[in-house]
């Protein structure tokens, strides 16, 4: 759920002091009309800014629909001056988190080609204040949250490596962390993958690596035993996605996902 605050905070951007523009009489409808295919996500929270000027929004689709060039995602109904006041914000977290759906979709698609069990996962690399918005429209698309922040898993990066080494830093996030608490492991080497086990990672991303380099490192994790994931990232694209699922990895996870999807093309029409 949005708060109320972060609605607020939306408008008070696009409206500014002295909206003018949007000074219509009368009641009027409205449609959010696709311009382009594509996999719908954001209506949740296109809803909350309707609502939030009293006015009724209804959904004509849900969360991870296919909707057609012309489809109609959403209608609301009330005063003219409110449904065009929130249009424009409507219509960019709309086309966001369905750009950002759409993607995953995409990704989820081309690595099913090639093993139905590997994982596509997003990253924390997201727009500030609208991560819960594209986590959401990951899901939509067919892909994993990954964290949602700092406090679901310890992963240990580079630098903690080189503040601490490997096995040190490990053993110091180990005595911290809860009990139910995964810790990931980041490694650079197909070498370090069996290491990083060994030192207690429950998951071992193979930072990257090539697609060669990658499977190597899966293969030395599959020597020493069956539990440890293993997940690839680092500059992974949807073209690349097929040769990674095909490494045997378990999760392939995609900082582009979120930050540089295309927005989906929608149009708000009255009346």
């Amino acid at each position: 759920m949005l708060p109320d605050s972060t609605v607020e905070d939306w408008l008070r951007e696009d409206l500014g002091h002295h909206d003018v523009t949007n000074e219509v009489p009368g009641e009027t409808t409205g449609r959010l009309v696709a311009k382009e295919p594509g996999i719908v996500a954001g209506l949740d929270a296109a809803c909350a800014v309707f609502e939030y000027l009293d006015v009724t929004a209804e959904r004509a689709a849900e969360a991870g629909d296919r909707v057609e060039s012309g489809g109609t995602v959403l209608r609301v109904a009330g005063p003219a001056r409110e449904v065009l006041r929130g249009e424009r914000v409507a219509v960019n977290v709309a086309g966001h988190a369905s750009g950002v759906a759409t993607k995953t979709r995409r990704a989820v698609e081309a690595a099913r080609e090639v093993d139905d069990a590997v994982t596509i996962a997003a990253t924390r690399k997201t727009t500030p204040g609208l991560r819960g918005v594209e986590k959401r429209a990951v899901v939509a698309g067919g892909g994993d949250t990954h964290r949602l922040d700092l406090s679901h898993m310890v992963m240990v990066k580079d630098n903690h490596v080189a503040e601490m080494g490997l096995e040190g830093a490990v053993e110091h996030f180990r005595e911290r962390a809860s009990f139910a608490t995964k810790i990931e492991v980041e490694v650079e080497s197909p070498d370090d993958a069996p290491r990083a086990a060994d030192a207690g990672a429950d998951i071992v991303l193979l930072d990257n690596m090539t697609p060669d380099e990658t499977a190597e490192a899966v293969a030395k994790l599959r020597e020493r035993d069956d539990d440890t994931l293993a997940e690839a990232s680092g500059g992974i694209t949807v073209a690349d996605v097929p040769d990674y699922a095909a490494t045997g990895v378990d999760v392939i996870s995609m900082g582009s996902l979120t930050h540089s999807a295309d927005t989906l093309d929608y149009s708000f029409r009255t009346g």
